[in-house]
């Protein structure tokens, strides 16, 4: 089924959803910051703190019991979710750390991805002794650590970008830079830390790759010898 809205409390729409066996791959929330404050909505504008207006909804759950609905409403939300899925929480800086606990207790640290900042358009900047309210931040989780649906949003580079970031030219014309096949850190006991074609990494680093993988890359032409001997992956 697609196309459902719902209209009310979004605890007895997630069960509707459970019943009817729909599962989410994608969800999108912006709950309440707990500020305590009675939101209002007219005719000209909607979902503010003004005198006039009608209701549009109250923020006035404060602490433990402001944590313990939202907590209620994320288990149900993690309920219908896709083994693929993934959900964004927009919330502010005030809650932040406090929403984010709550996150790792329902769907797991380890289903952390990022968070996102979103720099606010119209910043309420009142005097105080701090600075700027200026943003607010959306919580990226998952439901799997490695299996989830990810479609990455990408932009060609301009002919500018090109010359910069890959400034060297094959011979077939292809341009290319090459990035470091060594990385900080010492591997005692290891591949990574053995010799390569009688060269050793630097002091107090490893290769980024076994020996046999350095082979591989080297048979396929991905790597690139600079003057001095020094062997840097082809990008």
């Amino acid at each position: 089924m697609q196309h459902i809205f719902y209209s009310g409390d979004n605890l007895d729409g997630l069960r509707l959803l459970a019943e009817r066996g729909i599962q989410a791959d994608l969800v999108y929330i912006d709950p309440p910051f707990a500020t305590n404050n009675e939101f209002l909505i007219d005719d000209h504008r909607a979902n503010t703190v003004s005198a006039s207006g009608r209701p549009a909804y109250s923020d006035t759950l404060r602490g433990s019991d402001y944590l313990d609905a939202l907590s209620k409403r994320l288990s149900a939300i993690r309920g219908v979710m896709s083994p693929t899925g993934s959900i964004y929480v927009h919330i502010d800086v005030k809650m932040e750390h406090h929403v984010r606990l709550l996150m790792d207790n329902v769907f797991g640290p380890e289903n952390f991805r990022n968070a996102i900042t979103r720099i606010k358009c119209n910043p309420k900047n009142f005097d105080r002794y701090s600075y700027g309210n200026i943003k607010d931040t959306i919580l990226f989780y998952s439901v799997s650590p490695s299996h989830l649906t990810w479609n990455p949003q990408r932009e060609p580079l301009s002919d500018d970008e090109v010359a910069r970031l890959y400034p060297h030219t094959d011979s077939a014309g292809r341009r290319y830079t090459t990035t470091p096949l060594h990385a900080p850190g010492v591997t005692e006991n290891g591949p990574t830390g053995q010799p390569w074609r009688g060269m050793d990494p630097p002091p107090g680093r490893h290769w980024r790759y076994a020996p046999a993988r350095l082979d591989e890359l080297e048979t396929a032409g991905l790597i690139a010898w600079s003057g001095t001997g020094n062997p840097r992956k082809i990008r």
